[in-house]
């Protein structure tokens, strides 16, 4: 059975984008959201085996809320996604528990890649 992922993003095309990326290549999405709080309270009710998450959205950050999955799930696989490669965030991102990092727009190769060595 495929791994379960929770994609997030505020931006749709950017779900849809990772969620055709995954899907083809085996994985189920358990959910989508547009913000880091409702990523929360999806992470909490569907206990995914990965996320990939935007950083910059309304309402929560994504490194508000990888900080928040990781007090509720140490062992949780976070992995970033944002257009803006700005070292700090990055930094601030790994240093906050995420397991890898990927820049908008996705190539599939590096997605799977992030993915695969994230979940094994």
């Amino acid at each position: 059975m495929g791994k379960k992922v929770l994609v997030v993003d505020d931006a749709a095309f950017m779900r849809m984008m990772i969620k055709d990326i995954l899907e083809k290549n085996g994985f189920i999405i358990a959910g989508e959201a547009a913000d880091g709080a409702q990523a929360l309270e999806m992470y909490k009710e569907l206990s995914p085996d990965l996320v990939t998450m935007d950083i910059t959205m309304p309402e929560m950050d994504g490194i508000s809320s990888l900080k928040e999955i990781k007090k509720h799930d140490p062992d949780a696989n976070v992995i970033m996604c944002s257009a803006m490669g700005q070292q700090a965030m990055v930094i601030d991102a790994i240093q906050a528990g995420a397991r890898d990092f990927i820049v908008k727009p996705f190539q599939a190769d590096r997605v799977l890649e992030a993915i695969n060595k994230s979940v094994g």
